[in-house]
């Protein structure tokens, strides 16, 4: 029982029950009162005729005392001692037909003669409170007078009073059983569904931003066939849809991060990351200008006799393998690489960001190119060597057309370079006089001395062997 009245009270604290609970309690007041009015009135109409019936005794009375061949003092006499035995009758006015007093015995009513002609009822009444004035007639009964009575009706107002109370009572008493048992009903059937719905769907919420499987609804587990549980039904099918699309959403969103990134992956092993940035920010021509940048050309020596022997597939898997170990020097030492053209190299330092070790960077690696293409014949059995050149100038870099784009170099330090690596020898690192400047105190070189270069004429060129020991 307890809980019951516990729930009961749960119920009163939700905000709907309340307001469900005060408009049918304000019905029910409303209703009752409009029942009590009336009620009121025909009790106090029966109070007052029980009054009448009094004074309808002693109007036969009197009119068989005038009836009687008596003196006026004897007449008086006995009207007051009709009036002395009754506990309600305080007092009798007399008056003849044409308004002539015959006699006012006891207290004298307030209900005049005149206020009897003014009205048109068979009875004339004056209710004051405490007092109660009625006229009668005594025609019916032969005589020609007009005879008013007038009652104590101070126990009229307590026994209204009494009655409301009473109506009062039983009209609250009503409406707090019809109340609680409407609110036990609603309570059940609805009030605490809605409840649970109402967290049905912050479980919903919870579980649609936490990426939670579908939680234990309420809803689930109630099968009604009514509105409510139509409500229900869309809710389950809502929660489904909802959760169905987030799934696909995510689906694909994942897809498209995952092509996103092989998008990237692809576009920076094409581009410069600064460059492909730039790119997406501004699909246009790209053209910078560097003022020192060094550039490293690179060619297999040996690799066309090489082709002929093998077959095209182990041709280009040999190669793969090399240009492979050059692209990891490449990130070892932050360099970008260029392009290939054949089993041609070509990578650049100090650009598309510039930095002052350019020429340092570019030489270890070219030594470190040298060591690779030995590792690769120990571990095929080839006798493959490379040839690199070297120049260290200005240069134009950017990115030009709108189809299979690549970031190239223009200029002619870029010619330069190219003809340093056409011009050298097989296993030999040729660099011009710009980049020797910049390499000679911490690299050994040996001069080669000034040679012929197409398109360029003469030039002083060098060799670069090793690395200098700082101990020494």
């Amino acid at each position: 029982m307890s809980s019951q009245w516990l729930n009961l009270l749960r119920l009163f604290q939700s905000r709907l029950s309340q307001r469900i609970t005060l408009w049918v309690f304000i019905s029910l007041i409303f209703i009752e009162s409009l029942i009590l009015i009336p009620s009121y009135y025909r009790r106090k109409h029966e109070l007052l005729c029980q009054l009448e019936d009094v004074s309808g005794e002693v109007v036969e009375s009197v009119v068989r005392l005038t009836q009687q061949n008596m003196s006026t003092i004897v007449f008086g006499e006995e009207v007051v001692k009709l009036t002395r035995g009754s506990q309600v009758i305080l007092g009798v006015a007399i008056y003849q037909e044409n308004g002539q007093p015959m006699g006012i015995f006891g207290e004298s009513p307030t209900l005049s003669f005149q206020d009897i002609q003014q009205s048109d009822l068979p009875h004339v009444r004056k209710w004051q409170g405490q007092r109660y004035d009625v006229a009668w007639s005594a025609e019916k009964l032969g005589k020609p007078y007009i005879i008013i009575i007038r009652h104590d009706a101070s126990s009229i107002q307590p026994q209204l009073y009494a009655f409301i109370l009473r109506i009062a009572g039983l009209v609250l008493l009503i409406s707090l059983f019809v109340t609680g048992t409407t609110m036990l009903v609603l309570g059940k059937t609805v009030i605490v569904p809605i409840l649970k719905l109402r967290q049905d769907l912050i479980n919903a919420g919870e579980a649609i931003s936490h990426n939670q499987l579908t939680p234990n609804f309420y809803a689930l587990s109630v099968q009604r066939h009514d509105e409510l549980g139509d409500v229900m039904t869309a809710f389950n099918q809502m929660f489904q849809r909802i959760t169905w699309e987030i799934s696909e959403r995510q689906r694909t969103a994942e897809n498209l991060r995952v092509e996103k990134e092989k998008s990237e992956r692809l576009l920076l092993n094409i581009l410069p990351e600064p460059i492909a940035e730039r790119l997406k920010q501004n699909p246009t021509c790209i053209a910078d200008g560097f003022t020192e940048v060094t550039i490293l050309f690179a060619d297999i020596v040996g690799f066309t006799k090489l082709s002929e022997r093998i077959s095209p597939t182990e041709l280009v898997n040999l190669l793969n393998e090399i240009f492979s170990a050059f692209d990891h020097l490449t990130e070892k030492h932050n360099l970008e690489k260029i392009k290939t053209i054949g089993d041609a190299y070509m990578v650049a330092s100090g650009l598309p960001t510039p930095r002052p070790d350019h020429a340092a960077v570019i030489a270890e690696m070219a030594l470190d190119m040298q060591q690779e293409i030995q590792q690769f014949n120990t571990m095929h059995n080839t006798d493959l060597s490379i040839r690199i050149g070297i120049n260290t100038g200005a240069v134009v870099a950017g990115v030009i057309g709108t189809k299979k784009f690549i970031y190239d170099l223009w200029g002619d330090a870029v010619n330069t370079a190219s003809r340093m690596e056409s011009h050298g020898l097989p296993d030999s690192i040729q660099v011009t006089t710009a980049t020797y400047q910049h390499l000679h105190d911490n690299y050994e070189f040996q001069e080669r001395g000034i040679i012929p270069v197409k398109g360029k004429g003469k030039m002083m060129t060098y060799f670069l062997t090793r690395k200098k020991d700082p101990d020494i």
